[in-house]
């Protein structure tokens, strides 16, 4: 056999290894020469022949491929047939990928857990906030999605975001909101020494930080907001985040002694036994994290922190999906840190199951059958 190919085909002499595919090409195509039927290429392609070209080795050898185009307007349809003797057939790709999401639930049994979700590469956040809920045993609407790096809050995620980068710039973090109450109706807060005109009510001249102070410009604000809370310290390189991460509701006409102790009152599984914080005065800042302004701070001196217009924008810029929320950076200088907290640092989370389960599948070979390969050759497109 060898020496008979040689005679026909020079690119074949020797004894050089070869391409079995081209070979078996090279072959079929001399059998269809030899049986008198032009090459393919040179066959006109009508609706008649289907089969492949004409010709007895045509009508074996060749298969044909079919293929309809119709204008979506005037519906008028064009088939084409093509003879092939062997097809490139694409592969599907893996249509997910692994994703870690920490759970912060509202049950003290499962407070913290981080579970592993395959969630889709063209999907949105919409479809992962459903995952999560899931997960989590825990309604859509109650579930916020921020991505919480070691330094802090970076972003709330909106449900009509693309979900390609969700988590790749830090942890995703999942925080369940707690049930709402019914507002408490505030009573009127009393005026500061040195603030109030004649008239007793409070003056409209007093600034802080070149902002009015939001006791001017919201009065007899109540009803409660819905605030994420992550504790740092440390200065420039060094700052570092601590403790686990909170979501808790507050009254927004709350001084700034009150919005504090609530703080503490979530940290105080973790306060040293023998620290007193009652009238220990201002402890840390608290900072706006996400906001239109990049270094926007709550003043201790103001009667109504959550009542600053920062924090309107903040609830404005929260995004769509999920409740509306502030997310506050929580500052500590190293001293009281560690003389309230000690050496702690980040919130030890355990890892669900399914955290080793979808890396596991995640990190296999993907594989296909030649039937869902065909599938995809075949599959209907519109332009």
């Amino acid at each position: 056999l060898q020496n008979i190919v040689s005679k026909h085909s020079s690119q074949f002499r020797g004894n050089a290894q070869h391409d079995a595919l081209e070979f078996l090409l090279w072959l079929l195509d001399r059998m269809h020469e030899d049986l008198g039927a032009a090459s393919p290429a040179q066959q006109s392609r009508t609706p008649e022949e289907v089969g492949g070209p004409a010709g007895v080795g045509g009508r074996m050898l060749w298969p044909g491929r079919g293929s309809s185009l119709t204008c979506p307007h005037c519906l008028k349809q064009s088939n084409t047939f093509d003879p092939f003797l062997c097809i490139s057939l694409p592969i599907p790709l893996r249509q997910t990928r692994a994703l870690n999401v920490t759970l912060v639930l509202q049950c003290e049994r499962r407070r913290f857990v981080r579970v592993g979700l395959a969630v889709p590469l063209l999907g949105t956040v919409a479809e992962l906030r459903e995952m999560v809920a899931r997960e989590g045993r825990i309604p859509p609407e109650q579930v916020i999605l921020a991505e919480v790096s070691p330094r802090g809050f970076l972003r709330s995620l909106g449900d009509a975001e693309e979900l390609g980068a969700a988590g790749e710039g830090a942890p995703l973090y999942a925080f369940q909101t707690p049930p709402a109450r019914r507002a408490a109706v505030l009573g009127k807060a009393r005026a500061s020494p040195g603030l109030v005109g004649g008239s007793g009510s409070p003056c409209c001249d007093w600034w802080l930080g070149g902002a009015l102070c939001s006791d001017c410009l919201h009065r007899g604000a109540a009803g409660r907001i819905l605030l994420l809370l992550c504790n740092t310290a440390g200065v420039g390189a060094q700052l570092a985040r601590f403790g686990p991460p909170l979501v808790l509701r507050e009254e927004r006409g709350v001084s700034w002694e009150q919005l504090q102790q609530s703080i503490l009152a979530q940290l105080r599984a973790l306060l040293r036994g023998e620290v007193r914080v009652q009238g220990a005065g201002a402890l840390f800042r608290i900072r706006l994290a996400g906001g239109s302004a990049p270094c926007a701070y709550l003043s201790p001196q103001d009667p109504r922190p959550l009542c600053h217009p920062a924090v309107d924008r903040a609830l404005q810029l929260s995004g769509a999906g999920g409740p509306p929320h502030v997310k506050l950076t929580v500052e500590w200088d190293m001293s009281t840190k560690e003389r309230l907290f000690g050496n702690i640092q980040e919130e030890v989370v355990q890892d669900a199951e399914s955290v080793r389960l979808q890396q596991q599948a995640h990190r296999q070979q993907h594989s296909c059958t030649l039937d869902e390969c065909f599938q995809l050759y075949t599959k209907e497109e519109q332009v």
